[in-house]
Order: C-alpha cells, then sequence, then structure tokens
C-alpha cells in the first residue's frame, strides 16, 4: 500500500527565521534644577511691633482668665488666723479644686462673709453640713465628738451652744478666735459664697510655702 502523504522536499527549510525585533530603551530622565523664585525677606519694624502686642494681648487673657477661673491673690488683714497667718502675707487661693471634690474640714478657705459682702475673709472649715457642732470652754464637738485642732497652740474658753449646720452651708472659725469674727456672729458660710482654698504663701519670703 502506497503513503498517502508527500515525503518533504529535500530542498524546503524545516522552518522559517522569526524576523529580528529591536527593542528601544528610553534613556534615563535627567533632572531639572529649579531655582528658587521666592525671596525671603526680613519682617518690617511694623510687623515685628504688631507680633509683639498680639502676643502680650494673649498673655493678658491668659492671666486674667487664670485670675478670674482659676487662681486669684490674696492678702491677709488682720489677726484672726495667727498664728498660721498674719496680716500682710499674701496667699495664691485655689479657685477651681471644689468643683472638683468638696470642702473638707480643716481647710482654709476664703470666702464672701455674711453681712459684710464688700470685703473678703479668711478662716478654717470647723463643721460640714447636716452636722451639730458646739464649743464647751473652748473646746470644740463635732456631733458630740471633740474635734482635735492640731494647728492651735493656744487654748480658748469662750462657749457656743449646738448649732446644726444647713445643708450647703459650713461653719468656721479663725484660728486666733479672740481676735475673729465667724461663724460665732453671723453665721454660716453658703458654699456659693466659698471663693476658694488658700494653697500657698508666697509672700514675704522667708514665709514661702504651700498649704496642707
Amino acid at each position: 500500500m502506497e503513503n498517502s502523504n508527500p515525503s518533504p522536499d529535500p530542498q524546503t527549510p524545516a522552518a522559517e527565521a522569526a524576523p529580528a525585533v529591536t527593542l528601544e530603551v528610553p534613556s534615563p530622565a535627567v533632572p531639572i534644577a529649579l531655582e528658587e523664585t521666592t525671596s525671603k525677606s526680613k519682617p518690617s519694624m511694623a510687623t515685628a511691633l504688631r507680633e509683639t502686642l498680639e502676643t502680650l494681648l494673649l498673655a493678658l487673657i491668659i492671666f486674667f482668665g487664670v485670675k478670674e477661673f482659676i487662681l486669684q491673690n490674696f492678702r491677709v488683714e488682720g489677726q484672726s488666723m495667727e498664728p498660721n497667718f498674719h496680716t500682710g502675707q499674701y496667699l495664691i487661693v485655689d479657685k477651681i479644686s471644689y468643683r472638683l471634690h468638696p470642702i473638707e474640714r480643716g481647710d482654709v478657705i476664703v470666702f464672701v462673709p455674711p453681712k459684710e459682702a464688700n470685703r473678703d475673709f479668711i478662716k478654717r472649715v470647723i463643721a460640714l453640713p447636716g452636722e451639730r457642732v458646739e464649743i464647751r470652754q473652748g473646746r470644740v464637738l463635732i456631733n458630740g465628738k471633740l474635734l482635735q485642732e492640731p494647728y492651735l497652740q493656744v487654748s480658748w474658753s469662750y462657749t457656743m451652744a449646738p448649732m446644726v449646720v444647713g445643708e450647703n452651708e459650713y461653719f468656721v472659725l479663725g484660728d486666733n478666735s479672740d481676735s475673729s469674727r465667724d461663724s460665732r456672729y453671723w453665721g454660716f458660710v453658703p458654699k456659693d459664697d466659698v471663693i476658694g482654698r488658700a494653697m500657698f504663701i508666697w509672700w514675704p519670703p522667708w514665709r514661702i510655702q504651700i498649704l496642707k
């Protein structure tokens, strides 16, 4: 039987060569130097003056803002808190802490006194709202129990009938009770009239101390 497939022509190549392809590789980009055209000129005298005034104004705003809401300067007058505080001393009063926690017994506070709203007073908190306070021969009793007063250096002999402190009010005394107008005379101090807590003595220099 004859083979139906014709035999290859010995003169024909097995495969034609593929045409050559030339690839062009782009040359690397050459960086272009840009010249800075913006000139830096020195600020004028008017600009410097304006910036200085703006800084001073901001400082004043901060100062009075702090004075109004956080701290206040206070000058001690009189002998009512001797020997712990003397007339002529300057204190820093903390005005914000009582917004965060309640007033505590023993705190020295600055407040507007009842019937004397034209000046601020400084006294010590003795009795808290709802407590029964009385004084027997100079000794303070809170709810019938003797109050320990390590801040006193002398003893007193006065007596006061029992009183119950009202809600949101405080009973205060001067450390030097014989020379003090306090809750024995004009009653309790409302919380809304409390300016803040005496925090720091800053003048005179030899009396500088943080008050606990």
